[in-house]
């Protein structure tokens, strides 16, 4: 597992992608099952995806001028419409509009260095047995299994080396009833070397919180909208901003996680305009940054509230914390503060440390800093944020960074 698991959790940053016959009703990936739209006039809409020419290339491209190094593509949503061929469905792109998605989408990811995911539903509002459950439909459920198992054996056959195989939508339903065992390991068997999230019901390789950075003691990987939808929707304009936005990536790195953050293209497959101009905006930041991002590992410098209540301790006891301008990461002899907040003069502390020297990781410039104790004192900083998003100080150390325990109390 430690080999399959290395470059993902190098890696920390990927773009996930949800498009489909919901990018043409503009009104987001659940429109069908919320609006109880049939199938019959659903599917309709299929004919109306207009994908144009090496629209997944453009996807890539700019994941890859991001700085993200993998991709998760929503080879089948909940309404059922597979973006894939498959010999247990004419519901599919390649039936509807002539090309297989999910070939265009792998290929593109190839050329352009990025590791390929795909996601699968296995909830499907487009199938009756899946309302009625093996309980109330026995021999329905049982066919209903046999296509889902089919089409996850096609995509993880028909592509090359899948990376990562992205479940969703077990619900209400047991692992038992999906015989998760036994999909998971006929996957195994035919891509020895990917990585399987939690969303089958059994745990496999990392836990997936949703839409908020929730750490756990395993791997994990939070993913998250830029608006508040996943599937493109017309008028939702509440986007994040760029700072909003690496904000959570750093949040992600320094407590041992990755940031899976969603676009969701028009049915022409362009990405929206704000969600290029905002993810630009981090692609920027990312060239000058991106080295306190990639292969860091979970830090164990106190730096936030959040952190510390993941591991336990008493809010109470913590009271004292001392508002933090930021997240730290750390890999090898640095450590990386992530000022999100600026001031001119601040310190952190609680910990031991044999600094050697701190500078700006944008442009190398020194950063004059005292110690005493157990405390750093950053000083004679410029009266502005080098960077207004997020300013990198880094310190070098010579050996190994730890916490002072008890914590201190009130």
């Amino acid at each position: 597992m430690e080999n399959r698991m290395n470059w993902w959790r190098e890696a920390k940053f990927g773009m996930f992608i949800h498009w489909g016959i919901y990018s043409v009703l503009e009104r987001g990936e659940w429109v069908m099952f919320i609006e109880r739209i049939p199938k019959k006039d659903y599917e309709k809409f299929g004919k109306k995806l207009k994908p144009k020419e090496n629209f997944t290339d453009e996807w890539a491209s700019l994941a890859k001028e991001i700085g993200m190094k993998y991709m998760v593509l929503t080879a089948k949503h909940g309404d059922g419409f597979s973006l894939f061929d498959s010999k247990v469905s004419d519901y599919t792109a390649p039936k509807y509009i002539g090309r297989d998605i999910v070939k265009e989408f792998v290929e593109s990811c190839r050329k352009y260095g990025l590791k390929v995911g795909v996601y699968y539903s296995l909830l499907d509002w487009s199938r009756e047995e899946y309302f009625k459950g093996p309980q109330k439909c026995p021999e329905g459920w049982k066919t209903f299994l046999n296509y889902i198992h089919t089409q996850i054996e096609e995509l993880m056959t028909n592509y090359g080396e899948i990376n990562i195989l992205w479940y969703d939508g077990k619900m209400p339903y047991t692992p038992e009833e999906w015989e998760a065992e036994k999909l998971n390991k006929m996957v195994r068997e035919l891509q020895p070397n990917i990585i399987i999230n939690d969303r089958s019901g059994l745990p496999e390789d990392y836990d997936t919180p949703e839409q908020e950075i929730k750490p756990s003691e395993r791997d994990w990987e939070t993913c998250m909208t830029l608006n508040d939808h996943w599937g493109y929707y017309k008028y939702d304009n509440n986007w994040k901003t760029p700072k909003n936005v690496i904000i959570n990536l750093v949040k992600c790195a320094s407590m041992g996680g990755n940031f899976l953050l969603n676009v969701g293209p028009k049915s022409d497959g362009t990405i929206p305009t704000e969600s290029i101009r905002i993810l630009k905006k981090v692609g920027e930041w990312m060239k000058e940054n991106g080295e306190s991002i990639y292969g860091t590992e979970k830090c164990f410098f106190p730096g936030m509230l959040e952190y510390e209540l993941c591991h336990g301790i008493e809010k109470e006891k913590i009271s004292w914390y001392n508002y933090f301008q930021g997240f730290p990461t750390m890999k090898k002899n640095k450590l990386y503060l992530h000022v999100f907040y600026w001031y001119k003069e601040f310190a952190i502390s609680n910990l031991e440390i044999n600094i050697k020297r701190a500078y700006f990781l944008r442009d190398g410039k020194k950063v004059d800093f005292e110690r005493e104790k157990d405390r750093i004192l950053f000083k004679n900083l410029p009266e502005k944020p080098p960077d207004p998003i997020d300013t990198v100080i880094v310190c070098e150390f010579e050996n190994t960074i730890r916490k002072i325990y008890p914590l201190h109390k009130i």
